[in-house]
């Protein structure tokens, strides 16, 4: 009963994350007449104090010793505190210069590009399915290409940008809080310097007290979403996190057409439909390949206890229960 409990909060903590995620565009253009340079010195000067706030509620202190004593971690989280800031900028940019739709088509083809990074810097083999995936988003890119005379240079920058923050956190093993943390602590400075340039300048515009705090409020936005996913993905198996993704990309999908009344031109929507054929095969492959996994486990532990029946208690012996690659089966995400 507990556990199922706990599944149902870590469901609910990471849809709202996703949707919380999908409902930004509509904060970005309150922030205006800032620019989104400045917008992003704001978000990574007041996430930095956000986040320090958290971690002296929880006492974390630890990891920040030992990530000093790792310089090969320190120059990935430096790695990731820019590919981040290429992210944050250019996403800004493009809700407040009206490009939501474009913008949402860079996360959802993330995944793909996910995958594509691991078979080409980490040697990952992928399954038919998923190759089929990865052409299909390919075609979908080549299509929007044509359609609009131009690469959709903002999808794939959202896109390349998050995959290979993705990577680098995945490198440096750190905690959600932990990691933003780092990140932001890397940005500091120069945020907060280009932020007294801009008041030196005379071209800040923190202005009234109301601007001044939602600027101040954008750590708020980075930080919340962030811990309710990390509560998440502690509760909830890798494959609903998966599927949780796509809320993001839909509700700014939605904001783009419904909200803001971007125009969808038959080659847009062409493009866009092959990117959800590419996301259904994928998610297909990765629910059907988690069954098998778990169906394996499964029947592992199963044998081992008929084993332990038929011989008795007395004569079972350690190499008769099942070993770490039976027993890790449950824990591994799809595709893995």
């Amino acid at each position: 009963m507990k556990g199922t409990s706990e599944q149902r909060t870590g469901f609910l903590n990471g849809a709202a994350a996703y949707v919380l995620w999908g409902l930004v565009p509509m904060f970005w253009p309150l922030l205006k007449p800032s620019g989104a340079m400045e917008i992003l010195a704001h978000r990574m000067v007041w996430s930095l104090g956000v986040v320090v706030i958290a971690l002296l509620a929880v006492r974390r202190w630890a990891w920040i010793g030992e990530l000093l004593r790792t310089p090969r971690r320190l120059g990935l989280v430096a790695v990731a505190a820019a590919v981040i800031s290429v992210n944050w900028g250019g996403y800004i940019w493009a809700v407040n210069n009206g490009q939501v739709v474009e913008a949402s088509l860079g996360y959802f083809i993330n995944p793909l590009v996910t995958i594509a990074m691991g078979v080409l810097l980490l040697g990952e083999r992928l399954r038919p399915a998923q190759w089929a995936a990865v052409g299909t988003g390919v075609a979908a890119v080549l299509v929007l290409a044509v359609g609009y005379g131009k690469p959709p240079w903002i999808s794939l920058m959202l896109a390349f940008s998050f995959a290979t923050y993705g990577l680098a956190k995945k490198k440096v093993n750190l905690g959600g809080l932990e990691s933003l943390a780092a990140e932001t602590a890397v940005q500091f400075l120069p945020a907060l310097g280009y932020l007294v340039f801009l008041a030196v300048r005379g071209d800040a515009t923190f202005g009234t007290p109301a601007h001044g705090a939602l600027l101040a409020s954008t750590g708020l936005v980075t930080a919340i979403p962030l811990v309710l996913f990390g509560a998440a993905a502690i509760r909830v198996p890798l494959s609903t996190l998966g599927l949780l993704q796509y809320l993001a990309p839909v509700f700014q999908f939605g904001l783009g057409i419904l909200y803001f009344h971007e125009a969808m031109p038959p080659e847009r929507w062409a493009g866009f439909a092959l990117v959800w054929l590419a996301l259904t095969v994928l998610t297909w492959d990765a629910l059907r390949n988690a069954h098998r996994t778990r169906a394996r486990a499964a029947r592992l532990t199963a044998e081992a206890r008929m084993r332990e029946r038929v011989r008795g208690p007395e004569e079972v012996t350690g190499a008769d229960t099942p070993g770490p690659a039976a027993t890790g089966a449950t824990t591994t995400g799809p595709g893995a």
